[in-house]
């Protein structure tokens, strides 16, 4: 369950497009990135044998485990099953006094044993988490293997092992340690026996919507989980994990940035003189306008805000850009039982797969869709950002919000992604926006022939939505109808598009850059960051009311979340491509480890289009569709002032040319302002002629 709070909610920062005007594609310095699992687990010396027996375990999971899960969760509520999951929790106290004893940590046994005493007692045998709702003691995730770390025992290399998914050495002796701390060792009889089993399919199954998701959503699940793993481990080791840590250093962290610091000038002499990156300003919370409007000439030309967030309280630009994870809808509202029950009827359980084939070899793409009743609705097509599959957070978001105001909906994932690279003809590397789109076209024309012949529809609109860079392909797919009508697509909503691509590459690649010199110093900040994402999702799961007004990330933290999310975007699209270039996985994520974003355009893209750079750096650029954004009226773009990606003086040449039709928000960086109502007001007006305050009212 942890490791699923914690990826669930980083942050999907989104990569932006390029210039217009020929800037040379910059030669990146090399540098290694870090890999996360051996950060934090070591070299994995038996990864042969673990993937091997990895992938027994998925089918496993699948054939036997899965349908097991299904029929419990089907005849337990999900009350129920929380219930006994709390009774289980609170009879592995032993476990948790011995692994405290060996941390020599008195103070926690203490704590431990008053909890065990009073969940036992007020909370009906720990059915009720009784301990920290009258007292406020709260539960704390102790095993004997941390006892055995504080006694300095090694951890020795990471294994897979039948039904185990994850764990060491040093993990497995611990958990041989436990078995004679369990009570039930002691009792033999049938009934103990079915008991003990049923207590065994509770807890596991509530990790069959982490299965699922790290399946559907990552191209290589075996690194994604030893990386999670490895995370976990450390958080749980270091007790990052403890409430009152979190809390002290969360209240440290909710500060203003003061945007009266130092400057930091970052140059590129390869950039035209108006472009030159003040990179360090834009992450910090510098705006390129505050600090060179004198220079661009542009103090006649003022960028102001045409809806103003109030009482937003800004921080630095990286850390605003991650309140998009407060971006959702009312899921809660259509779930009452387990999402693994047959009688489960959550949002997810009405969406639908559509399967589109462009090239026989390749494998299909797989779109999302949901339909109305009512065989004349209207369509909304959905674009995400960078790297996001069909199945991204965002998107069903969007898709909720508009299918309950009567449209049908049809989810895509990302062109910059392993499964739309995977379905193109002559492995195609994605990321020359131009031919991206065709294909893009192709899927969705596909798609709508069979939902139109199958279902018997006949769509009266359609809206294309598109974030960030899907946002960008959004009005590509513009220009691409503008001039040749295929789709007929009415309107077009884009929300963050980038601007110039090397640009915000640059952005990027700076702010993925750490100093991994010091290894322990990094673990520490990505691993503070990861426990604070998991408490404020717990935190929010248990309170409905629950609300933030800032989030509790310090600059370096914000920074390894999202180095952490676009490294990940970059690896599992490399991974589907290249792996059967490689003898071993090892030799292919050296490879990965050292690639920047600026290297896959310098390499990749380059080398497939056949453009030269200043081709390239024009052709991926709002400025090579400038005539479709001056022509048009059926679309409308979203963008902030402060969006770190890109700067004050591309804002302004997009100002001239789409004049209303670009709407800028006071706040929000990249996409940080998708939860607030002014934004969710002003989409509704665009996309329904609807006003949101007014139809949200009950």
């Amino acid at each position: 369950m942890r490791i699923n709070f914690l990826f669930a909610l980083f942050l999907s920062l989104l990569l932006t497009t390029p210039n217009a005007y020929c800037e040379n594609i910059q030669q990146t310095e090399k540098q290694l990135y870090p890999d996360y699992a051996n950060m934090f687990l070591g070299k994995d010396k038996f990864e042969k044998f673990n993937r091997k027996m990895f992938k027994f375990n998925l089918k496993m999971n699948k054939y036997v485990l899965k349908p097991v899960h299904v029929v419990w969760a089907s005849v337990m509520p999900k009350y129920g099953m929380d219930r006994i999951q709390s009774m289980y929790s609170n009879i592995e106290y032993p476990k948790r006094a011995i692994s405290t004893i060996l941390q020599r940590d008195f103070k926690s046994l203490g704590h431990e044993t008053v909890r065990f005493l009073t969940n036992t007692t007020l909370g009906i045998g720990g059915m009720y988490d009784a301990a920290d709702y009258f007292f406020k003691l709260e539960p704390y995730s102790e095993d004997v293997a941390q006892g055995l770390k504080k006694c300095k025992v090694p951890q020795g290399s990471y294994l897979v092992l039948p039904f185990i998914n994850s764990t060491t050495p040093r993990s497995i002796l611990g958990s041989l340690i436990e078995c004679p701390l369990d009570p039930s060792m002691y009792i033999s009889s049938p009934i103990t026996a079915m008991v003990k089993a049923g207590l065994l399919v509770n807890r596991t199954s509530y990790m069959q919507p982490l299965a699922k998701s790290i399946e559907l959503n990552f191209a290589d699940p075996y690194d994604i989980v030893k990386k999670m793993y490895g995370l976990e481990r450390y958080i749980k080791e270091n007790n990052l994990d403890r409430r009152k840590i979190l809390q002290d250093a969360m209240q440290k962290d909710i500060e203003l940035v003061d945007t009266t610091n130092e400057q930091l000038l970052v140059k590129n002499d390869e950039m035209p003189e108006s472009d030159r990156l003040i990179v360090d300003d834009a992450l910090r919370g510098h705006t390129y306008f505050d600090t060179a409007k004198d220079d661009l000439n542009l103090t006649d030309n003022f960028l102001r805000p045409d809806i103003f967030l109030e009482n937003f309280k800004p921080q630095c630009p990286i850390t605003d850009a991650m309140r998009t994870a407060l971006f959702e809808a009312d899921f809660k509202s259509s779930k009452f039982w387990s999402e693994l029950s047959l009688w489960n009827r959550t949002f997810d359980k009405k969406i639908k797969h559509l399967y589109i084939s462009l090239a026989d070899n390749c494998p299909k793409y797989r779109c999302n869709y949901l339909l109305q009743k009512t065989p004349s609705s209207p369509l909304i097509i959905l674009f995400p950002s960078i790297g996001e599959s069909v199945d991204s957070h965002h998107s069903k978001v969007f898709a909720k919000m508009f299918y309950d105001k009567g449209y049908s909906v049809l989810m895509l994932g990302s062109n910059f992604n392993a499964e739309f690279a995977k379905s193109l003809p002559n492995r195609m590397y994605p990321g020359y926006i131009k031919k991206d789109v065709q294909y893009l076209r192709d899927i969705i024309t596909c798609a709508l022939k069979k939902l139109e012949e199958d279902k018997k529809i006949n769509f009266e609109r359609k809206v294309l939505l598109g974030t960030s860079f899907g946002a960008f392909s959004t009005l590509f797919m513009g220009e691409l109808e503008f001039n040749d009508p295929k789709i007929h697509i009415d309107k077009y909503i884009s929300i963050n598009p980038p601007i110039k691509l090397l640009y915000a590459i640059d952005v990027i690649d700076k702010n993925n850059k750490f100093n991994l010199d010091d290894l322990d110093t990094y673990k520490s900040i990505i691993a503070n960051a990861a426990a604070k994402v998991i408490h404020l999702y717990k935190k929010k799961s248990n309170d409905d009311d629950f609300t933030l007004s800032s989030l509790p990330f310090s600059y370096d933290e914000a920074r390894a979340i999202t180095c952490f999310t676009l490294r990940q975007k970059l690896s599992d699209l490399i991974f589907s491509l290249d792996k059967e270039k490689y003898s071993n996985y090892q030799d292919l994520y050296d490879y990965i480890n050292t690639l920047t974003y600026s290297d896959y355009a310098r390499k990749i893209m380059i080398n497939q289009t056949k453009l030269s750079q200043d081709e390239l750096c024009y052709e991926c650029s709002l400025y090579s569709i400038e005539n479709y954004l001056k022509s048009a009226d059926n679309y409308v773009i979203y963008h902030t002032l402060d969006d770190y990606l890109v700067n004050q003086k591309q804002l302004s040449d997009l100002k001239n040319i789409s004049k209303n039709k670009l709407v800028l928000f006071s706040n929000g960086s990249h996409l940080g302002y998708l939860y607030r109502d002014e934004f969710k007001n002003r989409l509704y007006l665009d996309v329904l002629n609807q006003n949101l305050l007014a139809t949200s009212k009950k």
